[in-house]
C-alpha cells in the first residue's frame, strides 16, 4: 500500500474495509462520506478483530496532464496539472500525486478553483528526493495520476469582517496563497495578513505576486521574513521589506493578541505545533485555528540519506 507520512495525515495509504469494522482512530481524519463507505488509513490502523480490506476504489483517483513545470526558486518548482475529468476542490486542500511505480506524495493546492484551469503544486526539491527528481523529468502533455482532494485547511465564508492571519514556512506558502486569493474573491473585507518565513531570502518565492496582490487590495498585508538576511557574494540583496528573524518572534512582536482572529498555519510539523500553541495562548479560539503540517517521507531502507518529498 502506498504511504508517505506514516502518521495518518497525508491519506496516501487509504484502503477500504469490505468485511469487518475498521478501527475508529484510523477513520477519524476522513470525511463522513468516506467513513460511511468503509475507508480508513491503513498506516495507523490496529484492527481488534477480523478485517478484510481492498485497495481504494478507482473513483478516488484522477488522471491529469502536465501543463507546465517551472522553477519558482532554486529549491522550489511549480507543477501545473490539467485534470482529465471534473475535479472539485477548495483552495488550500491537498492531493496525492503518484509516480508510475506507485511512489506517492502529498502536495497542497495553490490554484484557485473556477478561475485557474489547472491544479498548481509547489514542490520542494531535496538532494536525492525521489518525487522531486521525477517531477523535473515531466514534460507538457505527459499523463500523471492523483487522488484527492483532502484536508480542511481552506477558506470558509460567513464572517467577511473577521481578521485572518496566515502563517507559513517554505512551501507552506502554497495553500496559503490559494486561501488568500479565495478570501479576496469571496469579498472578505476584514484584515488579511500573510506571514511567510524562510531560512534565507532566496526561499521567499512568489514575492512579486504577493506584493502586487497587496497593492491591489488594501486589506491584504504581506510580511516576508528570513532567519538571516545575509546573502552569498554575487547574489542580489533581499527586498527592502524582508524582516530578519524567526517567524514566531515576528508573530509575537506584531500580534501579541489574536483574540477574534481566524488563523491558518502551514509548514513543517515542529514549527506548526509550536505556532499552534503560540496563537492559542495569544487568544485565538481552537475552532478558529486550521493547520496543515508538511510531513516529509521516511527514507527508503536501502538509502541512508533522507529522500523526502
Amino acid at each position: 500500500v502506498p504511504s508517505s507520512c506514516r502518521a495518518g495525515a497525508c491519506q496516501t495509504c487509504l484502503v477500504r474495509a469490505v468485511a469487518g469494522a475498521p478501527p475508529p482512530e484510523a477513520q477519524k481524519p476522513l470525511k463522513d462520506t468516506l467513513r460511511a463507505r468503509g475507508y480508513f488509513l491503513s498506516c495507523v490502523a490496529r484492527p481488534s478483530g477480523d478485517l478484510t480490506v481492498a485497495l481504494a476504489d478507482a473513483e478516488l483517483r484522477c488522471a491529469a496532464r502536465v501543463h507546465s513545470v517551472e522553477p519558482l526558486s532554486a529549491t522550489v518548482v511549480r507543477l501545473r496539472l490539467r485534470p482529465e475529468t471534473d475535479f472539485a476542490y477548495a483552495a488550500g486542500q491537498f492531493i496525492n500525486l503518484a509516480r508510475p511505480d506507485g511512489l506517492t506524495r502529498s502536495y497542497s493546492l495553490a490554484s484557485l478553483p473556477g478561475r485557474d484551469p489547472f491544479l498548481e503544486l509547489h514542490i520542494r526539491l531535496y538532494p536525492g528526493g525521489q518525487m522531486g527528481t521525477y517531477v523535473q523529468t515531466l514534460r507538457p502533455g505527459e499523463q500523471v495520476h492523483l487522488r484527492g482532494p483532502a484536508g480542511d485547511c481552506f477558506y470558509v465564508g460567513g464572517r467577511p469582517e473577521q481578521p485572518i492571519l496566515l502563517i507559513g514556512t517554505g512551501t507552506g506558502l502554497a495553500p496559503l496563497y490559494g486561501i488568500v486569493q479565495e478570501a479576496l474573491r469571496s469579498g472578505h473585507h476584514g484584515p488579511l495578513v500573510l506571514l511567510h518565513g524562510a531560512a534565507s531570502p532566496d526561499g521567499l518565492y512568489l514575492g512579486r505576486e504577493l506584493r502586487e496582490l497587496a497593492a491591489a487590495h488594501p486589506n491584504f498585508t504581506y510580511l516576508p521574513s528570513a532567519l538571516r538576511l545575509a546573502m552569498p557574494p554575487g547574489q542580489d540583496p533581499p527586498a527592502a521589506d524582508v524582516i530578519e528573524g524567526a517567524i514566531d518572534t515576528l508573530l509575537a512582536a506584531r500580534y501579541p493578541s489574536l483574540r477574534g482572529f481566524r488563523v491558518f498555519l502551514c509548514g513543517g510539523p515542529q514549527i506548526v505545533a509550536r505556532l499552534r500553541k503560540q496563537v492559542f495562548l495569544a487568544g485565538a479560539s481552537r475552532k478558529d485555528i486550521a493547520s496543515d503540517a508538511f510531513l516529509t517521507a521516511p527514507p527508503p531502507a536501502a538509502v541512508p540519506a533522507a529522500a523526502p518529498q
